[in-house]
């Protein structure tokens, strides 16, 4: 029924066995050389390693104000401000499909004087003050020159305009002060026929 064995029987062992104890490691204080000795001497004054999550969220809110930044200072932040240009509205409408904006042409008046350099181009802008666009087209009906004041953006706006070139105002220019001088011309009437004073001084 029971069989022999040569394992040692719990109940045999001696009652007073004692249970073996691992030893106590000394702690060392910095001002002994052996504090530097140990396998973890650097463990103690390692800083704990920081949470990978917060380094993500740093990481996108910075690319999402960097993003911010660029695009208000492309689209919205106007890099050409309180310019003016003088000339003859040969354009002026209303355009779009959702966003309603006035969009006009502009013959700078100096560049149809100069003779000499080439011709720089129209200047294409928009607007979306309608007393702007009134003015403006009533100075195309009447052929007589503008001065518009505007400002430049990098981008444009589908609610803003076609043009990077936003006319802010506009006022009738008196072509007898405007430099430099223009002949008569078939298409450009004279400037002694525009100028208000020339009645009264002739």
């Amino acid at each position: 029924m029971f069989q022999d064995n040569d394992n040692e029987d719990y109940f045999d062992a001696p009652a007073n066995a004692e249970v073996k104890k691992t030893p106590k490691q000394p702690e060392f204080k910095p001002d002994d050389p052996r504090y530097y000795e140990r396998d973890d001497e650097w463990e103690h004054i390692r800083p704990a390693a920081r949470n990978w999550k917060m380094w993500v969220m740093l990481a996108l809110f910075g690319i999402l104000c960097g993003a911010g930044i660029a695009l208000y200072l492309y689209y919205f932040s106007p890099y050409v401000e309180n310019s003016y240009q003088y000339g003859y509205v040969e354009k002026i409408e209303r355009r779009g499909t959702i966003f309603k904006t006035f969009e006009g042409v502009l013959l700078p008046y100096k560049s149809l004087a100069d003779t000499i350099q080439p011709y720089a181009g129209d200047m294409q802008f928009s607007t979306t003050d309608d007393h702007v666009a009134a003015e403006l087209l009533r100075l195309q009906l009447a052929n007589i020159p503008a001065r518009v004041k505007y400002k430049t953006f990098k981008g444009t706006l589908p609610w803003r305009g076609d043009s990077r070139i936003i006319v802010t105002e506009v006022d009738t220019a008196d072509v007898s002060k405007i430099y430099p001088p223009m002949p008569e011309h078939s298409l450009i009437p004279a400037p002694h026929l525009q100028s208000p004073n020339y009645e009264e001084k002739h």
